[in-house]
């Protein structure tokens, strides 16, 4: 299941059962895991960790030095889980000193054209859309939506079940829970059809609902607003995700 048009370098590790296309380049100091389909012309470069079951398209390149003028050619990864759909021209940069690996959760689907920067960390179950760019250090936590062409400001911290709207471009944070759309971003109501799709309980929706209402229509100060949410709205665990989100926003986060 490898064509004899690839070349793999003797000291890459490959797993079992898998189908590398014809023009594929494997470098050494990869390990590609078991089960995985790579089509034509797909690039796993020095430091690229991919665990089973993920399909790459063509034109794929993973491991790729970071676009960082700090880098030095120290030794880091970019680290790929399990079950992942790579769309053709996806760019992945490995790490930095910064962090030491670039790293994509499980069961992601990364479209057409996509980049993700050196040092990024992104959870599970996430989709970033075709042509969208995120630059290095950024976080995405999971099953964050990110539709096509948005532009991340290195160092953000993305949030659960969001939804970005296409063409969107953020220098800030995007707290959990919501949809941020607009020229400047903004927050634009919370996610209900997502929750819903992931059969999040009405009690639960109603409490997050509660919680953004006096985030985003209250004048008080920040810390009054955190401390009204945290004695006011029922306890939850996905209140408490989004407290802790805001608390330890380094950026900022988005307006309304």
């Amino acid at each position: 299941m490898i064509s004899p048009l690839a070349f793999i370098h003797p000291e890459a590790k490959i797993g079992e059962n898998c189908e590398i296309g014809p023009f594929c380049y494997i470098d050494a100091n990869v390990v590609l895991g078991d089960n995985n389909k790579l089509m034509n012309s797909v690039t796993l470069l020095s430091g690229s960790r991919i665990g089973s079951g993920n399909t790459f398209f063509p034109g794929a390149v993973i491991g790729a030095v970071p676009q960082d003028l700090k880098f030095r050619g120290e030794e880091t990864t970019a680290e790929i889980g399990d079950n992942n759909t790579i769309r053709e021209n996806v760019t992945i940069n490995r790490g930095t000193a910064a962090k030491g690996k670039t790293v994509l959760g499980s069961n992601n689907l990364l479209m057409e054209g996509m980049h993700l920067g050196h040092d990024c960390i992104v959870g599970n179950g996430c989709i970033l859309g075709n042509s969208t760019k995120i630059a290095g250090e950024v976080v995405i936590d999971d099953f964050a939506i990110l539709s096509a062409n948005v532009l991340v400001h290195q160092f953000c911290h993305i949030g659960s079940y969001v939804m970005v709207s296409g063409g969107t471009r953020t220098a800030q944070d995007v707290p959990p829970f919501c949809i941020a759309a607009r020229e400047p971003v903004a927050y634009c109501g919370l996610n209900m059809v997502g929750l819903k799709r992931r059969n999040f309980p009405l009690d639960v929706i109603n409490a997050l609902h509660s919680a953004f209402l006096i985030l985003y229509q209250n004048s008080k100060l920040f810390n009054e607003r955190i401390e009204e949410i945290r004695t006011t709205v029922p306890k939850c665990k996905e209140v408490d995700y989004l407290l802790d989100f805001l608390v330890n926003s380094k950026r900022g986060f988005i307006g309304k």
